[in-house]
């Protein structure tokens, strides 16, 4: 892959980060009948309150991941990634990177959550060594939570 440069957004990147959101989740509107949590979030707020770093390759805005820190992990709250460069192992990396900023915030766990009808999001977050915690029925369907020990941390 080309050379990845990563950055943190701030508040001018608010309106990208909500466009490259939609686009990247659009894929799941017709599976679940509604737009996933990350569609319908407010992006202005997220880039003030939470770190959201963005992936830029080619000089594009390829992806994204958002964090927020907790007391005892590091909670990753959104993966996203462009559907121009999807399949291209750009997730992966950003989960990588995420793991990185938990050993430097010395947080021996990284949790997040999906919707289990989500099941190659599912399988590669297994991939990479994260376990299912639980499951939760709602309303809105079944939510999954899983988490990953850090080794050094």
């Amino acid at each position: 892959m080309d050379s990845l440069e990563l950055r943190r957004a701030g508040a001018a990147d608010a309106a990208a980060v909500r466009t490259l959101t939609r686009a990247a989740y659009a894929k799941w509107v017709p599976l679940i009948g509604r737009e996933p949590k990350p569609m319908q979030a407010d992006y202005d707020r997220a880039v003030r309150e939470h770190r959201i770093d963005l992936a830029l390759l080619e000089g594009a805005l390829a992806g994204l991941i958002e964090t927020v820190e907790q007391p005892d992990h590091l909670l990753i709250e959104n993966v996203a990634v462009a559907p121009s460069f999807q399949g291209r192992g750009l997730g992966r990396r950003l989960m990588a990177h995420a793991e990185r900023l938990a050993e430097q915030q010395a947080r021996a766990e990284l949790r997040l959550y999906t919707n289990a009808r989500f099941e190659e999001n599912v399988a590669l977050y297994r991939r990479l060594g994260y376990r299912v915690d639980r499951e939760e029925e709602s309303a809105l369907g079944v939510t999954v939570y899983m988490s990953k020990a850090l080794a050094g941390a």
